[in-house]
């Protein structure tokens, strides 16, 4: 029997990198692709665990879900840190957008 690829491999690397890439619009656009990378590799893994002899590339689906899971570390911590600024700097002085405003709060907290 001629061995196939598991399904989904390439779409979870690729969700996995975008993941990563994407991490700078605010954490939130990045969580949700890291997630939803998170979850096909889960379902291509049961499919692998099966029936290991019909499948070729284990390899790639590990290698993809460790991208997905850095990806998903890097996205929840820049959910956090812009959590962390809202609350130290207020989200009234965020929304005004006075530079100044917001320059002063982050100089109070520094010192």
């Amino acid at each position: 029997m001629e061995q196939q690829k598991l399904p989904n491999v390439t779409v979870i690397l690729v969700l996995g990198i975008a993941s990563i890439v994407l991490c700078w619009c605010y954490g939130v656009l990045g969580l949700i692709l890291s997630i939803v990378a998170l979850v096909l590799a889960s379902s291509s893994k049961k499919v692998y665990l099966e029936s290991p002899e019909n499948y070729s590339d284990y390899g790639a689906l590990k290698t993809a879900k460790i991208v997905a899971i850095i990806g998903l570390i890097l996205n929840i911590l820049l959910v956090l840190f812009f959590a962390w600024i809202i609350s130290v700097v207020g989200w009234d002085v965020m929304q005004s957008g006075d530079e100044e405003l917001i320059r002063e709060r982050m100089e109070e907290l520094l010192s």
